[in-house]
């Protein structure tokens, strides 16, 4: 026998709803790594099922008194796990994910857009451009030469 693959560990995050979709989508690109999921529902578990999955208050930026918490519980997430990657869909807590990430664990970042934002990008994924290594869009129109980058759609 050989020496072993060493697999590498992933955190994919998303909120709800659509963004999750759309992250779940991903699963097969994850075949080889360690991935461990985080969102906002529990009943998530169920469409990963044998997977690690971290469940985070649903704070946004006008929601004062769950963003410190949010910002906690990622943060001991990522202290715990210390992937090497972290993969969003978006929004909000998965944008304090991608800059914890980057900022303090040092991993590197894949921001997607959601295939909802046709005509311009999310505020998220407005700011999520200086936390990540791939800053992408899904609709090829929103694509510019100094970013986002259009690499096609999840959906």
């Amino acid at each position: 026998m050989g020496p072993e693959k060493v697999r590498r560990k992933i955190l994919a995050i998303s909120s709800g709803g659509g963004h999750w979709v759309q992250l779940c989508r991903l699963r097969a690109a994850f075949c080889d790594c360690d991935v461990v999921y985080a969102s906002v529902d529990p009943i998530y578990a169920e469409d990963v099922p044998g997977q690690r999955l971290y469940i985070v208050c649903n704070a946004t930026r006008r929601d004062k008194f769950a963003l410190p918490v949010l910002v906690a519980q990622l943060f001991l997430i990522l202290l715990r796990e210390r992937p090497e990657v972290v993969v969003t869909t978006g929004a909000a807590p998965a944008l304090i994910a991608l800059a914890l990430a980057k900022l303090v664990f040092r991993s590197r970042t894949i921001w997607i857009d959601s295939i909802a934002n046709c005509e311009h990008l999310s505020t998220s994924g407005a700011l999520a451009r200086k936390f990540s290594d791939a800053w992408l869009t899904q609709w090829p129109q929103l694509a510019r030469t100094d970013g986002p980058e259009y690499w096609g759609a999840v959906l």
